[in-house]
């Protein structure tokens, strides 16, 4: 079976072409990708493949993934990202502010807005870390 790499490929349009390791570039569709491998296939990926003949040309069958290229945005949010010990105080700081503003939501007040505020930024910024997991 050959191997090549992702030469690009297109997930909102369904395809792409695959750079054959000794041989010509071999047109790809989304339907010979794994389920759910086509949103997250990028260039320089390495592929094991079937050729078919096409209406085109050589068309690849069966793609199997053997593995990925390291994303760089993929390390740099790794790198930005928090150590254990540091988001253990955020989400302390956080807790505690947020049990305040439940108290007084008991009470049936409503929280200072400038207090609202600083906590909606704090917790956006908490989805964020999280996001990057």
């Amino acid at each position: 079976m050959p191997t090549g790499k992702v030469k690009w490929f297109d997930a909102e349009k369904g395809f792409g072409f695959l750079s054959q390791d000794d041989g010509p570039d071999v047109y790809v569709h989304a339907d010979a990708l794994p389920a759910g491998v086509a949103k997250s296939l990028k260039a320089g990926t390495r592929v094991e493949f079937g050729i078919a003949q096409g209406r085109r040309g050589d068309q690849a069958l069966s793609v199997r993934v053997l593995g990925g290229t390291a994303s760089v945005a993929r390390n740099q949010a790794a790198a930005r990202r928090k150590k254990p010990d540091e988001m253990v105080a955020i989400v302390e700081d956080l807790t505690k502010i947020l049990e305040r503003i439940e108290e007084g939501y008991r009470h049936g007040r409503h929280p200072d807005p400038k207090v609202a505020k600083r906590v909606g930024e704090g917790l956006r910024a908490l989805a964020d870390e999280f996001d990057q997991l």
